[in-house]
C-alpha cells in the first residue's frame, strides 16, 4: 500500500486557502513527475550501494571496513530516503509500481514497507498531534511535559535528560527500525504482512551471513554497531528537524488544512547539499502540503509558498540546520522539567 495523505474536507475544496494555494502551485507546473530526475538519484544510490557492499568484500577482514560501514551507513539513509519519495508516489504514477518500488527499496535496509507506511500516513495525517501522531508516542522519550507526568519505567527515566541523551540515543535507531518491523509482522490488521516478513527474513539472513562470512566475530560485530548506529544517527538527524520543537496539538486542535501542515512543519535552509543530505526533507512544509510533489520540485514551491503565507499571516518556519536541533533539544528539555523535579526510583 502506498501512502494516502489526509485531503482537506469537500466543505473547503472550492474556496479554501489551500484550495487557491493548490491551483497557484499546479498552475506553476510543480505537481508533474520527474522522471528524469528520479531516474538519475535511483541509479546513483543503486549504484553507490553496490559498491558499497563491493568495497566491503574488497577490504574484508581489516579496520579499514569499518570505514565501508560508515560509507554503507549514509547509502542506507538514502535508500531510505528513495522508499519515502516512492512511497508518496512521486515517482511512479501507478500504485502497483510504487508499492513494488518502495518494498524493494525497504528490503535493501531491513525495513518493513508496509509497517512503515502505515505509520508515515497516520504522521502526514496529524503532524505533531499529541494523541494522533505516532512519532509523539511516548514509548521512550516523551514530547510533553502531560507525557512527562504520565511516565513510566524507560521514559520517566530517561526523559529527566532526554535532551542530553537524544543524539546519543538516536544510534539505536537503525535497530529500532529492524525491530519494530519484525514486531510488526505479529499485527493481524498489517496488509501484506506474509510478504514483509519474507523480505525482512530474507534481508536479515543475506545481510548477516555476508558479515559474519568475510568478517572475524570480533570485527564483524564492530562493523554491525558502527554500520547500525551511524544508519540511525543519520535516519534520526534527518528527521529531527522537520517537526520537533514545533507547536504540538491535541484532538481538539484542528485548525485547517493548511494550517495544521505548517504550523507544525519547519524548513531548513541551505543549498543543494542540504537538499541531498536531507533527501529533499528539509523542504518539510510545502512536502507536507504537497506530498505526491517530486523532491526537486519542493525548492521552487517554496517561494510560492512562503510568499502565501505571509499573505495570509501564517507563520512559516525556516531555520538553519543548527538552529532547528537546538530548538528540538530545547522543546525536549522543557518536556522533561517535571521529571527533573521529582525523585525517579531506579
Amino acid at each position: 500500500m502506498t501512502i494516502t495523505t489526509e485531503r482537506p474536507p469537500r466543505s473547503e475544496s472550492s474556496g479554501s486557502d489551500f484550495a487557491r494555494l493548490a491551483r497557484k502551485i499546479a498552475d506553476a507546473g510543480l505537481l508533474r513527475r520527474r522522471p528524469g530526475y528520479y531516474a538519475i538519484r535511483i541509479s546513483l544510490v543503486a549504484g553507490i550501494y553496490a559498491g558499497g557492499w563491493a568495497a566491503f568484500a574488497l577490504v574484508g577482514d581489516s579496520w579499514w571496513t569499518l570505514a565501508v560501514a560508515g560509507l554503507l551507513a549514509i547509502v542506507f539513509g538514502q535508500v531510505a530516503l528513495v522508499a519515502h519519495d516512492v512511497a508518496h508516489r512521486q515517482v511512479f504514477r501507478r500504485r502497483r509500481a510504487s508499492e513494488m518500488a518502495g518494498r524493494i527499496a525497504g528490503a535493501g535496509i531491513g525495513m518493513g514497507y508496509g509497517w512503515w507506511q502505515d505509520k508515515h500516513t497516520r504522521h502526514h495525517a496529524n503532524p505533531n498531534n499529541e494523541e494522533l501522531d505516532p512519532d509523539l508516542d511516548p514509548n521512550l522519550l516523551v514530547w510533553t511535559q502531560d507525557q512527562a507526568r504520565a511516565a513510566k519505567g524507560l521514559p520517566r527515566l530517561i526523559g529527566r535528560w532526554q535532551a542530553f541523551l537524544f543524539f546519543p540515543l538516536l544510534t539505536l535507531e537503525g535497530f529500532n527500525l529492524h525491530v519494530a518491523s519484525g514486531k510488526a509482522l505479529t499485527n493481524p490488521s498489517l496488509k501484506h504482512r506474509m510478504l514483509d516478513g519474507i523480505l525482512l527474513f530474507a534481508h536479515s539472513t543475506v545481510y548477516l551471513a555476508v558479515v559474519f562470512w568475510f568478517l572475524s566475530p570480533g570485527m564483524a560485530v564492530a562493523f554491525l554497531a558502527i554500520h547500525q548506529g551511524l544508519f540511525g544517527l543519520y535516519l534520526g538527524s534527518l528527521f529531527a528537524p522537520n517537526h520537533k520543537g514545533m507547536p504540538i496539538l491535541n484532538r481538539d486542535d484542528r485548525p485547517d488544512f493548511l494550517r495544521r501542515q505548517v504550523r507544525t512543519s519547519r524548513n531548513v535552509n541551505g543549498g543543494w547539499s542540504t537538499d541531498i543530505a536531507l533527501g529533499g526533507l528539509n523542504h518539510q512544509i510545502e512536502h507536507h502540503l504537497f506530498p505526491h510533489m517530486p523532491t526537486p520540485n519542493l525548492r521552487k514551491a517554496r517561494t510560492l509558498v512562503r510568499r502565501y503565507c505571509e499573505e495570509l499571516g501564517v507563520d512559516y518556519m525556516e531555520t538553519g540546520l543548527i538552529t532547528s536541533y537546538r530548538q528540538a533539544l530545547s522543546s525536549l528539555h522543557q518536556a522533561g522539567a517535571p521529571l527533573r523535579h521529582v525523585r525517579v526510583d531506579a
